[in-house]
């Protein structure tokens, strides 16, 4: 037996209902960092070296969900 379930909320609707903390004040943060180093004049290599200092674990945090992806993507398309 097979039984879908459709749930229509929106993504804050859904980040509560499953327990998930709310990390809008740290993207913000983010966002307004990224903003006043742009307003800067800052350069294309600059930035790649900011995201990646900024991504946790760095160069590694970034190669785990490129590789989650890669495994996801694969796998939807065996089904």
């Amino acid at each position: 037996m097979k039984i879908n379930v459709e749930v229509e909320c929106t993504p804050e609707e859904a980040r509560r209902a499953m327990g998930l903390p709310d990390f809008t004040p740290v993207h913000d943060h983010y966002i307004g960092m990224l903003l006043e180093s742009l307003e800067k004049g800052a350069s294309p290599e600059l930035l790649d070296q900011m995201m990646k200092s900024w991504a946790p674990m760095g160069e590694a945090g970034l190669g785990m969900w490129r590789q989650l992806f890669d495994l996801a993507g694969t796998s939807s398309k065996k089904g």
